[in-house]
């Protein structure tokens, strides 16, 4: 069943919400839809309140201040949230000893093809170092492939972006491309570039494939970008067969969105939980 996945994005080591198109390295480019006045251990302790499961964080940007910041937010909640931003094998341990409950790794699982080249490839031996220093413990590992939409010859696909969602690489999501990283994580995060912080709806088709793609495998799978209202939680569970999970950002109320509140939400996983556990009866 599809549930409710809250986040906690760190950006100069403030929470903020940020459209995810923009997020290079020009502070001129940048379009934030929301600056959060509460410390990030805010967030934290409110999803740890609520039993709101799964949340991650997510450091857009590794300098000192985000890495204070997500020490602030894990420490919080120990073993309560997800982290990501900047993980590699040199830190993933560190960061499940700061109190992560799992890493989340994108952009070190890729590399240049060649000195010079602009191209990036994944390296298979990046994933197996990162796995090594989490003591070969996949259930500590999420693998994130964030994509934008792309043309290809047979039409459009989804094509993995790292470096803030900047830079394209030559792994496409695929059922194959699944089905090969499963065995190396105990799950999957897909923020939708193209529409992340928009509020003007998720990718429809991108949730269904990764629906039939994952559940293949027994791999769960959060999907994240476009979410305007707590609606778009029923949409998701209809087109994915409730197997794939939601995150909502900039449309959360917390967030100074004014489509979806934290609460409803909440209510709604309160409700699959019950639904799970046969207190209540489905709709």
């Amino acid at each position: 069943m599809t549930r409710f996945r809250p986040c906690i994005d760190l950006h100069a080591g403030q929470v903020k919400q940020i459209v995810g198109g923009t997020l290079d390295s020009t502070s001129a480019a940048l379009q934030t839809n929301f600056v959060a006045s509460q410390p990030p251990a805010h967030f934290a302790q409110l999803y740890r309140d609520n039993n709101l499961t799964g949340a991650h964080v997510i450091m857009l940007g590794s300098g000192p201040d985000n890495q204070a910041a997500a020490r602030e937010a894990v420490g919080a909640w120990p073993n309560g949230l997800q982290l990501g931003g900047g993980i590699k094998d040199t830190n993933a341990q560190a960061w499940i000893e700061a109190g992560a409950s799992k890493v989340i790794v994108t952009s070190y699982l890729f590399e240049k093809e060649s000195e010079g080249s602009d191209k990036y490839k994944f390296s298979q031996t990046k994933l197996d170092a990162v796995l090594a220093a989490l003591g070969g413990d996949k259930e500590r590992l999420v693998i994130d492939l964030s994509c934008r939409r792309v043309a290809t010859p047979s039409g459009p696909a989804w094509a993995v972006a790292i470096n803030k969602w900047q830079t394209m690489t030559d792994m496409y999501l695929s059922a194959e491309t699944i089905a090969q990283l499963a065995p190396y994580c105990s799950e999957f995060l897909v923020h939708a570039a193209d529409v992340e912080g928009l509020q003007r709806g998720i990718d429809a088709e991108l949730v269904e494939q990764l629906a039939a793609w994952c559940s293949a495998v027994n791999t769960p799978v959060t999907y994240a970008g476009g979410a305007r209202h707590v609606d778009d939680l029923a949409l998701v569970e209809k087109l994915s067969g409730g197997r794939v999970d939601l995150t909502i950002g900039s449309a959360l109320d917390c967030f100074g969105g004014s489509g979806a509140k934290l609460d409803d939400c909440i209510a709604w996983n309160t409700k699959k939980d019950q639904e799970a556990a046969g207190t209540t009866q489905a709709p």
